[in-house]
């Protein structure tokens, strides 16, 4: 895995194979940064990385200019890995927090000009995760909300459903205000 652009340029990061995850390829995560940089200015930002796993997605958004990413995962394996890395990094803007994801949204008020979530992809919890971060008012007004997830879901009906984009198997559906 790679830090594509920004500050940490073409950093690789070996994550331990025994973590549990899965993490977003990086063809997938670039169409992805490519879409969000016509969309948000990322050095005024502030972003929640869901489900972080091994921190690709945060160590992205640090390495674009955010100015705060708070990443949430509960493996306490996942959680030091991405400590490490970002101490290593020295990235300061980059909080972990070793939570369950369901209790955080549903404990948490901060706003965000980006949420990431990457649940696992036999996770049921799809649409209370949808639904808390969008009443619980975790999203900026011109915030965007990317939910990671396989084919088999479709979250077009869902009244906050900006667009779609499919890059291999990985699916990735848009949500705003």
């Amino acid at each position: 895995m790679r830090i594509i652009r920004g500050k940490y340029q073409r950093r690789q990061i070996n994550a331990p194979t025994n973590l549990p995850v899965r993490p977003t390829t990086d063809m997938a995560k670039e169409s992805l940064f490519n879409i969000l940089e016509n969309n948000i200015d990322f050095e005024e930002s502030r972003a929640l990385d869901l489900f972080s796993g091994t921190g690709n997605i945060s160590y992205e958004l640090v390495s674009r200019g955010c100015v705060a990413v708070t990443a949430v995962d509960k493996d306490n394996g996942c959680v030091r890995f991405i400590r490490e890395t970002a101490a290593k990094l020295n990235m300061k803007e980059l909080m972990v927090i070793n939570a369950d994801v369901l209790r955080f949204l549903n404990s948490h008020k901060a706003k965000y000009d980006v949420i990431f979530a990457d649940p696992p992809y036999e996770n049921e919890d799809y649409e209370t995760i949808i639904d808390l971060v969008f009443k619980n008012g975790l999203l900026n007004t011109d915030g965007l909300f990317i939910l990671e997830h396989d084919k088999r879901h479709d979250f077009s009906a869902h009244p906050h459903f900006k667009e779609h984009r499919k890059y291999g198997k990985v699916n990735f559906t848009f949500f705003a205000n």
